[in-house]
């Protein structure tokens, strides 16, 4: 709707106000306005979009559902599902406090981390990994192995017991533990010991080899070594880019030797 005169209520704000507002831009804007996402409440004289309390609210379900990982596509798509703002603002909010929730047992867990790591302590499974959701690598899986592959692998994680869960990631813990010490002591990773490391590493990624059809071949495991360098989220469980680094070039040497 066009409107000639340029009032501008208490509750509304001017294309570049709410850009400031909610940390975007003005061009965002206008593109949400282009693709029938984000209509603005009027448009001034002076062609500006203008937006009311209402615009605020749509806005709001917008930048969540972004946040969850949504295409623009799936968004138009939800909300033009769930008319009733409030009751879906209701299920934004439930989901905002499981992810406060569960971010914050990550932060405590990371903090359990470095406090052993200080300490010189074991760092245990039950700690280290509560809050962490496995699911979080499952682009990165079906875009390198097929959907199949994580669908088999998320399978057999959800089949585990949690004293198996935990076993099994403390495994990963002392072998990238391992990995950490004998950087640290300056050996190569061409060196015996850090070779026995990586056998115990391509052992354990075997482990759901029978139920996933992915075994650790050549080509696989140099993938993951890559992967480990190139994703800060997988370098993290080595100490950060230069540790993920090291666990690589010790991947290629065993690549070289042993397969």
């Amino acid at each position: 709707m066009t409107d000639d005169t340029d009032a501008e209520p208490l509750a509304e704000r001017s294309i570049q106000d709410l850009a400031r507002l909610v940390g975007t831009t003005s061009r965002t804007l206008r593109h949400y306005d282009d693709i029938g996402l984000l209509k603005p409440s009027r448009i001034g004289a002076n062609g500006y979009r203008y937006y009311d309390e209402r615009a605020f609210v749509r806005l709001q379900r917008i930048l969540l559902l972004r946040d969850l990982g949504l295409g623009l596509a799936d968004i138009a798509a939800v909300l033009g599902r769930e008319q009733d703002e409030t009751v879906a603002l209701r299920h934004h909010l439930h989901w905002l406090k499981s992810e406060q929730d569960r971010l914050a047992r990550q932060a405590a867990s990371v903090a359990s981390t470095i406090d052993a790591l200080q300490k010189g302590e074991a760092i245990m499974a039950e700690n280290a990994f509560d809050g962490f959701d496995h699911t979080q690598y499952k682009e990165e899986v079906e875009e390198r192995w097929g959907s199949q592959a994580y669908a088999k692998s998320d399978a057999w994680w959800r089949s585990k017991s949690e004293t198996e869960k935990r076993e099994f990631q403390q495994q990963h813990l002392d072998i990238a533990a391992d990995y950490a010490s004998a950087k640290a002591e300056g050996a190569d990773p061409a060196d015996d010991r850090v070779q026995q490391i990586v056998q115990r590493h391509v052992d354990w990624l075997n482990l759901a080899a029978p139920a996933t059809g992915v075994t650790m071949g050549r080509e696989v495991l140099l993938g993951y070594g890559d992967m480990y360098v190139a994703d800060e989220r997988f370098a993290a469980n080595y100490g950060g880019t230069e540790g993920a680094t090291f666990v690589r070039d010790a991947f290629r040497v065993y690549a070289d030797r042993q397969l």
